[in-house]
């Protein structure tokens, strides 16, 4: 009985929204990215006992979006580890490893969503916090050195995808898919001078910029916040709550 109640009083609040001329709204959402994530080095891929592959990375985070009918920009929060595999090409051969660098982003993303679907870019930079190495077989490497990589490096986002629930209103489900690159080397000039522990991962070859690379799935889900606009026709703009 109550679930019958429910629906038609969602309607109708959907419905009253769409009624009302708002000059701006606000949302706020909750949103998780996974996918596959690599350190790119091109002087690793020359070298002959490591060569740079693919692995998977998980963040999470939220954003607060400011949007104008269909256009908008969303600032966005994710924390989680960036990881690089790096495989083991030596001819004595040995256990690749796996770099994981815990990073927060702050994204300042253009969208512009219509038709039920969206696209989004912008930049983003990242505040690097500790950075791990590890064998894969469980085994720890040496700590690295926090200096040997930069604290805010700077990328950029590209993203589109499709509302799978709702579109409108005070509440959505959105999944896309999210590519970033970083600009920025995420090695400091310590790390790819050292001779004894070279970043991002051990290599011999030439030094060379490491730049973070992800592709994946993000689905993040969206309420609608309160907008300023004019709740009856002849009234004075004002904030209307969802």
């Amino acid at each position: 009985m109550k679930k019958s109640l429910l629906l038609p009083i969602f309607i109708l609040f959907t419905m009253s929204l769409s009624a009302q001329k708002l000059d701006f709204w606000l949302d706020a959402g909750l949103k998780v990215q996974y996918g596959g994530s690599m350190l790119f080095n091109n002087a690793i891929g020359d070298d002959p006992n490591f060569d740079y592959t693919i692995t998977t990375s998980t963040k999470f985070g939220g954003k607060i979006g400011i949007n104008w009918n269909y256009t908008g920009v969303s600032f966005e929060v994710m924390t989680g580890k960036h990881k690089g595999l790096f495989q083991n090409t030596s001819a004595a051969g040995g256990p690749d490893t796996e770099v994981s660098v815990q990073s927060t982003d702050v994204y300042v993303l253009f969208r512009d969503a219509r038709k039920k679907g969206y696209f989004e870019m912008g930049p983003k930079v990242s505040l690097i916090g500790d950075v791990t190495s590890k064998d894969v077989n469980g085994t720890s490497s040496p700590a690295v050195n926090p200096d040997f990589y930069q604290k805010i490096p700077l990328g950029a986002v590209l993203g589109f995808g499709t509302y799978i629930i709702g579109s409108d209103g005070a509440f959505s489900g959105i999944l896309g898919l999210r590519f970033e690159y970083g600009f920025s080397d995420i090695v400091s000039d310590e790390g790819r001078a050292s001779d004894t522990q070279r970043q991002p991962v051990n290599y011999i070859g030439d030094a060379s910029s490491t730049n973070p690379i992800f592709a994946g799935l993000v689905f993040e889900l969206n309420w609608g916040i309160g907008g300023v606009g004019q709740a009856r026709c002849g009234e004075k703009s004002k904030f209307i709550w969802f």
